[in-house]
């Protein structure tokens, strides 16, 4: 297990290097060629190709016709720079979004908001997350691909359903998430879980709650996994969903470019109710089903190998950035 974790260690690092590498790589070439690249990328799109990206690109961006850009909240893409010299907590977020928005105008404007979102904004501009709207409602935030380096993680999983632990593994950080207390008052003691929190801090509600801490690695050995939304959405969603185990969640309320709105429950992830009053009996019925667990599992490899492709992922990116210019001029 300890081989297994350090390997994980070191491709989480390798990642995050090649990330800021070419995400810094890409910041000094000129505007130019972003917008011939764009112009390029479209014109060698296959029809049914175009309709799969606009079919995404509806999804992400969801303004009213009466939609209208606070200019004072607002930047020019040719001013739209890194913060050299200031807080770079969001550099990440920065590297994402830059590659896309360069494909507009040098005097075209938008606005944005990095870190966890979990309301509406009152503006049309790029977040990373936003509350599930419904189909044919409109939206002021428009999702973009956002800290990918830390969302966009998927694992290789050779570990066979059949083989894994018969259990729920549940280990994230728990500071002001009431939804997440009240699952670890629920299971932290429970025979078909194992699950608990690993910050050990003034938000410790219980400290029967602090369990010890496990990486990706070793959580793979578990049959299933919780993806409890925290500030805004599961940020494990997207690994678990890639591994051969399977993902436990009440129905998704944030959405991101993931789009957790699209997903189905007993479908692509086992869905509970929000209270999680009946969580032992669906693990039991899968437990006793298991054609029907790696059914889903198959049907949550299908969802995630959408966005596994860097190359379509960043011209969605830039078509979005596109309609959102558009709209709004």
């Amino acid at each position: 297990m300890r081989i297994r974790s350090d390997l994980h260690s070191l491709e989480k690092f390798t990642r995050r290097l090649r990330f800021f590498a070419g995400g810094f790589g890409r910041y000094f070439l000129p505007s130019a060629i972003f917008r011939f690249r764009f112009r390029r990328q479209l014109a060698a799109l296959s029809d049914s190709e175009r309709a799969y990206a606009e079919n995404r690109v509806s999804y992400y961006v969801r303004l009213s016709p009466e939609a209208v850009i606070d200019r004072d909240r607002s930047v020019e893409v040719r001013r739209f720079r890194f913060p050299w010299r200031g807080k770079h907590r969001f550099s990440s977020y920065f590297l994402d979004l830059f590659p896309t928005v360069r494909i507009g105008r040098p005097t075209d404007r938008f606005c944005y908001t990095f870190g966890d979102i979990d309301f509406e904004t009152a503006s049309p501009q790029f977040v990373k997350a936003r509350p599930i709207v419904g189909e044919g409602a409109c939206s002021n935030s428009v999702l973009a691909r956002l800290n990918s380096v830390r969302h966009f993680s998927f694992v290789s999983d050779t570990i066979p359903y059949s083989e894994k632990k018969p259990l729920l593994m549940f280990r994230n950080i728990v500071r002001n998430q009431p939804h997440r207390t009240a699952f670890l008052e629920l299971f932290h003691n429970h025979p078909l879980c194992d699950a608990g929190q690993v910050n050990d801090d003034e938000y410790v509600t219980d400290r029967e709650f602090i369990k010890n801490y496990i990486p990706v690695a070793e959580q793979l050995n578990y049959k299933f996994i919780a993806t409890i939304e925290g500030h805004d959405v599961a940020t494990n969603l997207k690994w678990v969903m890639s591994s051969n185990s399977i993902a436990v969640m009440p129905r998704p309320k944030i959405e991101s470019w993931f789009m957790e709105g699209s997903l189905v429950g007993d479908y692509h992830y086992i869905e509970v109710r929000d209270d999680y009053s009946d969580l032992p009996e669906k693990l039991r019925y899968y437990l006793d089903h298991p054609d029907e667990a790696e059914a889903i599992i198959s049907h949550a490899h299908e969802y995630v190998r959408q966005f596994l492709d860097a190359d379509r992922e960043l011209l969605i990116g830039r078509m979005v950035a596109d309609r959102y210019f558009s709209l709004l001029r």
